[in-house]
């Protein structure tokens, strides 16, 4: 991972704290070498008095974990009316376990059910289903259908569209 991305490379921000960029690039870099590309990660970055800084690298959030676990890029577009996922509960556990350990769970001193509890509402707000078991074959199903009714749902925006135009 290269901190050559947009939201680090803003010269007059680093540079109006008296930052070198260069340097915070290098301790970027240095600090998630070993994680893997394209990860969204939450970073804390603390500007002290003296122009040096913490740089604090967090978990990826809830909403990457459960859309890998579920296998979706997005979520669902309307939230409540739409299933875009579905993920067994042995997933939300093991998410559970891992973000457990984030500053802002250890900090309310959370429990892992309540941890668990927030997962599941962070999957309700993002059109993921949790459920007990899920076998290969049948979420395999699911996603092909899920992925026929966009296709058809998009094809007939278009055609409405090009209806509309010719009006």
């Amino acid at each position: 991972m290269t901190a050559t991305w947009k939201r680090i490379y803003q010269g007059s921000f680093w540079h109006s704290r008296g930052i070198p960029i260069g340097q915070f690039c290098k301790d970027f870099n240095e600090k998630t070498k070993d994680l893997k590309e394209g990860i969204p990660l939450p970073i804390r970055i603390h500007v002290k008095p003296d122009r040096t800084y913490d740089l604090k690298i967090n978990q990826p959030t809830v909403s990457y974990f459960l859309k890998a676990a579920a296998g979706i890029e997005r979520g669902a577009g309307k939230t409540g009316h739409e299933i875009a996922g579905m993920v067994s509960v042995r997933a939300v556990y093991e998410i559970a376990k891992i973000k457990a350990a984030d500053e802002s769970f250890r900090l309310q001193n959370a429990s892992l059910e309540t941890v668990v509890k927030c997962i599941i509402g962070s999957a309700r707000s993002l059109g993921i289903r949790v459920v007990n078991d899920l076998s290969a074959e049948e979420y395999g199903q699911f996603l092909q259908e899920r992925e026929a009714r966009i296709l058809a749902e998009q094809a007939a925006a278009a055609a409405e569209a090009a209806a509309a135009k010719k009006k």
